[in-house]
């Protein structure tokens, strides 16, 4: 489990996952697990601490820094 400091936007617990580091993507994932304290929660918004889980990842190091995002699928329109 990472700590982690949410800076911008949120994170929500079936996101997809990018680490990157120094500024290559070393991994491309999901979140396994999100938590705030010792609760599991769905999402932790801009300005607040949490811990984190990626699955199949163990390798996170200090200055990593993890970028979610998620796919949205839109019908296309003739």
């Amino acid at each position: 489990i990472a700590g982690c400091m949410v800076k911008e936007g949120k994170l929500t617990r079936n996101a997809k996952v990018r680490i990157i580091r120094d500024g290559i993507v070393v991994y491309t994932g999901s979140l396994g697990s999100l938590k705030r304290f010792k609760d599991d929660v769905k999402e932790v918004l801009a300005g607040y601490d949490c811990g984190l889980n990626i699955d199949g990842y163990n390798d996170i190091k200090v200055g990593d820094v993890i970028e979610s995002y998620t796919i949205v699928e839109i019908k296309r329109k003739l």
